[in-house]
């Protein structure tokens, strides 16, 4: 991370996997020697130097906490943020006085402040040219709980003052896998959602990396069924508090994410009023067979290296758990003719199988 003379900063997750900051002598760098500066604790962390300040980021329940630290490890203050949301940058300089960070939200459009290192005052610096008032919006973050009694993140955002009566057109968004962190930002496609009355919902599923490691492979291989049911839990607590109602509700994720669309709708069609799988990975008895697939079978596992692994993606193989004469949600499957990440042909043979087993009048579209 940095140095001060032989004095070395280093961000680790040996032993650590949250991360921790410890300092060592470089002409004695073995672990042996190494001592916590910040240690780890249940927050993700990521640091930054600038200002002979040490800028400790951390992830705590999928949104930034980002501390101030002496270089000698002292706690100086909490820097004051704009809301719930995601902040990235606090790098500056030894001799620097101020420095620069960026600061999103699902209701506040991507903005760079300045930051004076020795007050720690922020002020608006560049933001977005966007037409939009956050004050009229509100992104709030609750906890339900899945199947198995664990507790899970989820940020519900939409227009101050709605009535919940469950008949607010919403949009339950997720990817939950490979460790990836869905962490709060401004897109302007949610804008247009947000303004007509409708509800924009993102749960921290497991499979993702929102509180480390354990986090991640709790949604993995023989576990990947702790996703689908955070994701489910997540649309009945949203039903449960009259947010909306199985008529009203949506459901997209693309690629990892189009694969959770994917198998919660055929798990749970009576749940879900539309569905966009986007570039889903949607064949999981063959999905190795194809360009990149191969390099995914940590998280999820393959049919061939085990009877009990290929029962268990047959179960949940969205292509695969398609029944013949069930209702399913109007569909709306996406992909694109030359992606060599998730080939098209998952998309392909999903949306035709779906045609052909659906029974009533939903559209299924391509």
């Amino acid at each position: 991370v940095d140095n001060v003379g032989s004095k070395l900063y280093i961000e680790t997750n040996y032993n650590a996997p949250n991360h921790r900051l410890v300092t060592v002598d470089a002409a004695t760098p073995t672990q042996a020697n190494w001592k916590d500066l910040i240690p780890e604790n249940e927050n993700v962390l990521n640091v930054n130097t600038g200002g002979g300040k040490i800028f400790a980021n951390y992830l705590k329940d999928a949104t930034s906490l980002v501390l101030q630290f002496s270089m000698d490890g002292k706690k100086e203050r909490e820097i004051s943020l704009p809301g719930v949301g995601s902040a990235s940058g606090f790098g500056a300089k030894l001799e620097d006085k101020e420095l620069y960070y960026s600061f999103t939200s699902y209701v506040y459009p991507s903005t760079i402040f300045k930051y004076d290192i020795p007050t720690g005052k922020s002020v608006e610096y560049k933001k977005s040219a966007v037409q939009f008032d956050p004050s009229l919006y509100e992104s709030k973050q609750v906890f339900y709980t899945s199947k198995d009694g664990t507790k899970v993140p989820m940020i519900i955002t939409h227009k101050k003052g709605i009535e919940l009566n469950g008949k607010n057109p919403t949009l339950l968004y997720a990817y939950g896998g490979f460790g990836v962190n869905l962490t709060p930002s401004f897109s302007t496609s949610n804008i247009i959602l947000l303004e007509q009355g409708g509800i924009y919902a993102v749960p921290n599923l497991r499979g993702g990396g929102e509180y480390g490691e354990k986090w991640h492979s709790g949604g993995i291989k023989l576990k990947k069924q702790n996703v689908f049911d955070d994701f489910i839990a997540a649309a009945q607590y949203l039903i449960d508090n009259k947010f909306t109602s199985s008529a009203y509700l949506a459901i997209a994720g693309g690629s990892n994410g189009g694969l959770l669309v994917g198998a919660t709708m055929t798990q749970k069609p009576e749940l879900f009023k539309v569905a966009f799988p986007a570039v889903g990975v949607l064949d999981m008895l063959r999905y190795h067979k194809f360009t990149a697939g191969a390099g995914w079978a940590y998280d999820y596992g393959t049919s061939e290296e085990s009877k009990e692994m290929f029962e268990y993606l047959l179960k949940y193989s969205p292509y695969h758990a398609l029944k013949p004469n069930v209702s399913y949600p109007a569909t709306m499957v996406t992909t694109a003719d030359h992606d060599d990440r998730v080939v098209p042909a998952h998309s392909f043979k999903f949306a035709s199988r779906l045609q052909e087993y659906h029974k009533g009048n939903a559209p299924v579209l391509i």
